[in-house]
């Protein structure tokens, strides 16, 4: 920004200590950004306001965190607040968002970005109007240590004409019919995100950094009705099963499998497949195996410098302190995101 000191800049010049609230306090909120910013010189996380008085108190207690608030409202308007972590459910990061934007706050949102496109295109345009503000959502963290080696391998050719991507992502988090509705399969929190749909699809547009278009897709709902955490029977309205066929402009077909009725082990694979080699890619043990002419499959040795370890919460503070550039990941990528995740609803749902 010529001519005037960012916000970005502002704090770094004026403070010491750029001071984060925590909305939400759920499991990655505890396990990977509470720590990641206590551990960063110069940074401390001020107050939480999680969903009750006591689990707030709770997750205070357990981290050093000084101060709880009574609602995320107090946090955005609070002074001294520099930044907010967001991690609660869907339903509520396009309107906290954008009233912390409002107020001043770079904002890091967990994932998924928003409920739906309309939700995810609000906080887009809010990022512009506060543009020296800093706006992150966090990003799909299973191929990090893969990203850059398969994005080389398909931009240099070495795979040849990219033909199919076919993911597959399989559970039994949805196999028995007793197992209580969680927040993924509520409609109100989650909108059209179904299962790990975005996630997956978010790495593969790193890979691609192409849009696909939605031919068609077919889903399933085995158990129309579970068990809520306040004793309530709720209508489950996000698939369980899920099937995707898309294609990219240059041809290539991505293929997309996600259930969570599998009684076996959970499967987690991606394949890509080019006109001269394909890989193999196992998201649960970070390893690839190459394929050419031949059949024989050999691993992969992945160069040590190219993978990408977890470092979002330093990201973040990166780019608010220093004015760097969002890598991973920024709202427009989470609105591409959120735009497949949308067409692949109303594919399946015919609305």
């Amino acid at each position: 920004m010529v001519g005037q000191l960012s916000r970005r800049n502002q704090i770094s010049v004026m403070s010491d200590i750029l001071r984060i609230g925590l909305i939400g306090a759920g499991q990655n909120t505890r396990t990977m950004h509470i720590p990641g910013f206590q551990a960063i010189d110069g940074v401390e996380v001020v107050v939480v306001a999680n969903r009750s008085r006591e689990s707030s108190q709770r997750v205070a207690d357990k981290f050093g965190i000084p101060r709880i608030a009574d609602s995320w409202q107090m946090v955005v308007a609070d002074p001294e607040v520099d930044a907010i972590c967001i991690g609660t459910w869907p339903y509520l990061h396009a309107e906290i968002t954008c009233a912390a934007l409002s107020k001043g706050k770079h904002v890091l949102t967990e994932a998924r970005m928003a409920r739906n496109l309309t939700e995810a295109e609000e906080m887009l345009a809010a990022s512009r109007k506060y543009s020296d503000l800093v706006a992150q959502v966090v990003p799909s963290p299973m191929t990090l240590p893969l990203d850059q080696t398969i994005r080389e391998k398909i931009t240099s050719g070495h795979l040849g004409d990219i033909r199919e991507i076919c993911v597959t992502h399989t559970t039994s988090g949805n196999a028995d019919a007793s197992t209580p509705m969680t927040w993924r399969q509520d409609f109100e929190l989650s909108g059209y995100n179904t299962m790990a749909l975005g996630i997956f699809y978010e790495a593969v547009l790193r890979w691609m950094q192409a849009d696909v278009k939605v031919e068609c897709a077919n889903a399933a709902i085995h158990t129309p009705q579970r068990l809520r955490s306040d004793g309530s029977m709720g209508e489950v309205k996000i698939p369980e099963s899920l099937t995707v066929l898309g294609r990219y402009e240059q041809g290539a077909r991505l293929i997309m499998h996600l259930s969570g009725v599998e009684r076996g082990p959970s499967r987690e694979e991606i394949r890509i497949h080019g006109s001269e080699r394909s890989l193999r890619i196992s998201i649960f043990t970070a390893e690839m195996w190459e394929t050419d002419a031949s059949g024989v499959e050999t691993p992969v040795v992945i160069d040590e410098a190219l993978k990408q370890a977890w470092r979002v919460e330093a990201d973040f503070v990166d780019s608010i302190r220093e004015d760097a550039p969002v890598r991973l990941t920024d709202f427009e990528t989470g609105v591409r995101t959120m735009r497949f995740t949308d067409d692949v609803w109303h594919a399946w749902s015919g609305k």
